[in-house]
């Protein structure tokens, strides 16, 4: 995906005359420990000021200032009210309204968070929406994201720099971006049970902390689910019951310092709620996709959105022309495809081949930051993030040993039925390491039963490739 510039965030604020006046948590309180986790505090900041530079550019977030102050205001409290065995001074968190009507909330490893629209006009009182708040907060300051990848060795799913096939054309960029970050798939993760449970705990530590009553978490559960409706509550959707989550609320709530004149309805609340439904109705996060997928997404142009789809592709052209990234790689492309650059990423298609969901003919190369400077390892986790984001494709066999641009490689094979014309799609992925570590990936797609004319041109770009990655 691409690497946007990372926008000007607020920082939540953490004030001693709050902390100074936060109730002291009874000693019977239920323990909460930080999980295994293989990554360091740093990926965590770097994978979600990636994450959030890519959502930025696809969510509508809302400019509104008053509402968006608001909600970092309760945000900087519920941040403050953190204990400190949990605190990691690396994290920025920081808040931003996402203008969807969907009840929905998330947050992303190292600090930033999502609140829709919806949740905030959803909840009753401002207890209720600081408890969903204080819940994505706990997941951050657990290190969910990066211990649940650690669990399932799939930390390359979630950085998904390669991006995604979808209907059967692969994705790369800002356009995978767009598909695959719409609905927050990527970082809504449905963390086990068992986080679940401590992110309720560990959330109502700090809504009591904060001076909010804990119990109002356990009522937000309730009110989404009431109020979903046919939009379904996809906040709950991505969260899974661990079991008696109301009771085990409550029973905690029992446990803390709860302020006998907890914060419930403020006025602060109560102006920004009329607010928000003063404006006009927000889209769903459905109408957001179809929006993205038509390259109307949020200001943001999918450039291969003005190309359809033929079954009479033109063949490769025979003449070549040079293709550069800036001082560090050199290449060779037929002369009658098309180019597609984005940030960290380039498209090559011909006429036909192109269209609001990817290419079905052609190359694409870019740059994968994987989690350990491994090239056989990274790899492996790039690969497995495609193929679970794309079940109708399969590994055919393992990894091959080759040559890219003059150094070690390696080379796998991709294949499925494509949705768009309904034939055998064959993706062949190259990856050699980078002088600082990184991925370059060269994806060469094309339908088997034309192998045949695309081989040629594909071996044609890959010995064409040099790198001069010194300065990288």
């Amino acid at each position: 995906m691409t690497l946007a510039n990372i926008k000007q965030r607020y920082t939540a604020a953490v004030m001693a005359s709050v902390l100074a006046l936060l109730p002291i948590a009874a000693t019977a309180q239920t323990r909460v420990s930080l999980p295994n986790n293989r990554y360091n505090v740093q990926q965590d900041v770097e994978l979600g000021q990636k994450a959030a530079a890519e959502i930025e550019q696809v969510f509508p977030v809302l400019n509104d200032r008053e509402v968006t102050s608001y909600v970092q205001r309760v945000g900087g409290r519920l941040v403050a009210a953190i204990p400190a065995e949990f605190r990691q001074p690396a994290f920025n968190y920081n808040f931003q309204v996402v203008n969807a009507s969907d009840i929905n909330a998330f947050a992303l490893p190292g600090g930033p968070m999502y609140v829709n629209r919806g949740m905030i006009e959803a909840a009753r009182n401002e207890g209720e929406m600081a408890g969903v708040m204080a819940h994505e907060i706990s997941h951050v300051a657990l290190r969910h994201a990066t211990a649940q990848a650690t669990r399932q060795s799939r930390i390359g799913t979630q950085l998904g720099i390669l991006g995604a096939v979808i209907g059967g054309a692969i994705l790369g960029g800002q356009t995978g971006a767009q598909l695959g970050m719409l609905g927050a798939q990527v970082w809504q993760t449905r963390y086990s049970r068992a986080y679940e449970t401590d992110a309720d705990i560990l959330g109502a530590r700090i809504m009591a902390n904060a001076g909010y009553d804990p119990r109002d978490l356990a009522n937000m559960f309730q009110t989404i689910a009431q109020q979903g409706g046919g939009r379904g509550p996809e906040w709950l959707s991505s969260h899974p019951d661990p079991g008696n989550r109301f009771q085990k609320i409550n029973a905690e709530a029992q446990r803390l310092n709860v302020s006998p004149t907890p914060i419930k309805q403020t006025r602060e609340f109560e102006r920004a709620q009329a607010r928000l439904r003063s404006m006009p109705p927000a889209q769903t996060m459905a109408q957001l996709q179809q929006a993205a997928q038509r390259g109307q997404g949020s200001g943001t142009t999918n450039p291969m959105g003005g190309g359809r789809y033929s079954n009479n592709v033109p063949v490769p052209s025979t003449r070549y022309r040079a293709y550069s990234s800036g001082n560090w790689l050199r290449m060779n492309v037929p002369g009658n495809w098309r180019e597609f650059a984005e940030q960290t990423s380039v498209t090559f298609a011909p006429d036909g081949a192109y269209g609001n969901t990817g290419i079905t003919h052609g190359a694409m190369i870019g740059i994968y930051r994987g989690a350990t400077n491994n090239l056989s390892r990274d790899t492996q986790a790039l690969v497995q993030g495609l193929l679970q984001a794309n079940n109708y494709l399969r590994q055919q066999g393992g990894y091959q040993n080759t040559r890219l641009g003059g150094r070690q490689a390696l080379a796998t094979t991709l294949s499925g039925r494509s949705p768009v014309n309904g034939r055998t799609e064959v993706v062949n992925l190259y990856t050699a390491q980078l002088q600082n570590g990184e991925v370059f990936y060269f994806a060469a797609v094309a339908p088997q039963d034309e192998g045949a004319r695309y081989n040629n041109a594909f071996r044609t770009i890959m010995n064409s490739i040099r790198f001069s990655d010194s300065r990288l």
